[in-house]
C-alpha cells in the first residue's frame, strides 16, 4: 500500500470530532509512510486531513476540477493535478490509490465512496475501501446498507467487503488484512 484516498467535506461539520479525526487519520497515514490522495481543498475536513498528512512528512496529492482552481486549493500540495471534470479526477484517484477512506461529508463524499463500494461489488476493484464512522456519523447509512442486503438488493458479501471502524489505526489495520471474497453481484435473476 502506498497512496490512501480519502473522501471526506470541505466543511468541518457540527461536531469537533470530525476536524479531530481528520487530523488523527492525516497523522496515521503519515505514522504509515503512506502518502494522501484527496480533493485538493484547504477547508474543512479536506484542509485538515491535507495539513496534518503534510505536517508528518507524507506527500499530499490533490485532484481537483478546474471549477474549483485557484478558489479553494491547498497552497502546500506536493502536486495538484487538474482535471477538466468531476469524472475525470475520480478515475485519477482511483488509478493512483491503493485504498480508500470517507470520513464525514456531504454529498460529494457519499457519490465517491459509493462509486468505489459499486467498482468492488462489480469486480472492477479489489482495493480495501472503509468508512471512519465518527461518532455515528453513518449509522443511519450503514442500516439503510443493512436493509438493502435485507430486501435482496446487496449481498451480504458485498456489504462485508466495506471496513468500518472508528479508529484510524484500526481500520489500517484491517486493511492489511483484507481480502476480497469474489462471488457473483446477482442475487435474482
Amino acid at each position: 500500500m502506498k497512496n490512501i484516498c480519502v473522501f471526506c467535506g470541505s466543511s468541518p461539520g457540527i461536531d469537533p470530532a470530525y476536524l479531530r479525526m481528520a487530523n488523527k487519520l492525516g497523522e496515521e497515514i503519515s505514522a504509515r509512510g503512506l502518502g494522501l490522495v484527496y480533493g485538493g481543498s484547504n477547508l474543512g475536513l479536506m484542509g485538515a486531513v491535507a495539513k496534518s498528512t503534510l505536517s508528518g512528512g507524507s506527500c499530499v496529492t490533490g485532484i481537483m476540477p478546474k471549477v474549483f482552481e485557484g478558489k479553494v486549493q491547498h497552497p502546500d500540495l506536493t502536486e495538484l493535478i487538474i482535471t477538466d471534470t468531476m469524472h475525470q479526477r475520480k478515475a485519477i484517484m482511483f488509478e493512483i490509490s491503493d485504498a480508500f477512506i470517507a470520513l464525514p461529508g456531504g454529498f460529494g463524499t457519499f457519490e465517491e465512496m459509493l462509486e468505489i463500494f459499486t467498482w468492488l461489488q462489480i469486480g472492477y476493484s479489489s482495493k480495501p475501501c472503509g468508512i471512519l464512522n465518527v461518532n455515528g456519523y453513518y449509522d443511519e447509512l450503514l442500516k439503510f446498507f443493512d436493509k438493502a442486503v435485507e430486501m435482496r438488493f446487496v449481498r451480504k458479501e458485498h456489504l462485508d467487503a466495506i471496513i468500518v471502524d472508528t479508529d484510524s489505526k484500526k481500520i489500517f489495520d484491517k486493511f492489511e488484512k483484507f481480502k476480497l471474497v469474489k462471488v457473483d453481484k446477482w442475487i435474482d435473476r
